[in-house]
Formats: C-alpha cells, sequence, structure tokens
C-alpha cells in the first residue's frame, strides 16, 4: 500500500433501507451517528471516523459481509442497541481478544459490536 495510504482500504459502506427516517432514528440512538441529508432517497452517516449511506434506491438485503463496530463499553452498547428498537441476534459471548454481541436493525441487517476487555 505504498503511496497512499488510504488505498485498498474499506472507505464506505452503503445499506439499501426501507425507511431512510427509520435508519437514523436507529442509529442515532444507538451509537450517536451523525447525518447528511442528499435528496429524500439518500442519507449519508458518519461514526467520527468513517462513512457509509443510507439509499431507498434499492430493496434491503440483509446478510453479505458481518459490519463490525467497536466500543469501549459492550455492556453499555449493548443496551443502547435494545433501547433503540435492535434485536440481539447473539449474546455478549468471548473469543481470543474480547467479546462482541450480534444485533439485528430495524432492515434485518445482521451486525456486531466488540470490544478488548
Amino acid at each position: 500500500m505504498a503511496g497512499n495510504p488510504t488505498t485498498l482500504r474499506i472507505d464506505y459502506i452503503e445499506f439499501n433501507v426501507a425507511d431512510i427516517a427509520a435508519s437514523k432514528a436507529f442509529y442515532g440512538a444507538a451509537f450517536g451517528w451523525s447525518f447528511t441529508d442528499y435528496g429524500p432517497e439518500y442519507c449519508e452517516f458518519g461514526d467520527g471516523r468513517l462513512t457509509g449511506g443510507f439509499t431507498a434506491m434499492g430493496k434491503p438485503q440483509p446478510g453479505g459481509p458481518l459490519v463490525i463496530l467497536y466500543a469501549d463499553d459492550l455492556e453499555a452498547s449493548l443496551t443502547a442497541v435494545e433501547r433503540a428498537g435492535g434485536k440481539i441476534v447473539k449474546p455478549i459471548t468471548a473469543f481470543p481478544g474480547g467479546r462482541r454481541f450480534h444485533f439485528g436493525d430495524p432492515d434485518g441487517y445482521e451486525l456486531a459490536v466488540w470490544s478488548k476487555d
């Protein structure tokens, strides 16, 4: 990866969603993400480090690669996901190097949150 330090790295994640407002409400409440609207069918989200988008121009497609978020306080993140309306798919479990849980968002996408502790 000589030269451009951002080449060949994940740069953007895009979700087809049924309802942009519902996705913004969920991810804003659960993780504090910020949003920039680009018309009625597209919204960019930012988590403070990575950006991505919610689009209503396609059908939700749960599955695909597992998107994993990091949290210093795993229990607090699990509580925030539940309060925001997420469904816990796999409870907190340990693995070599940390712990994590999986959840489903309002459109059925499965994501995970992990922590080193």
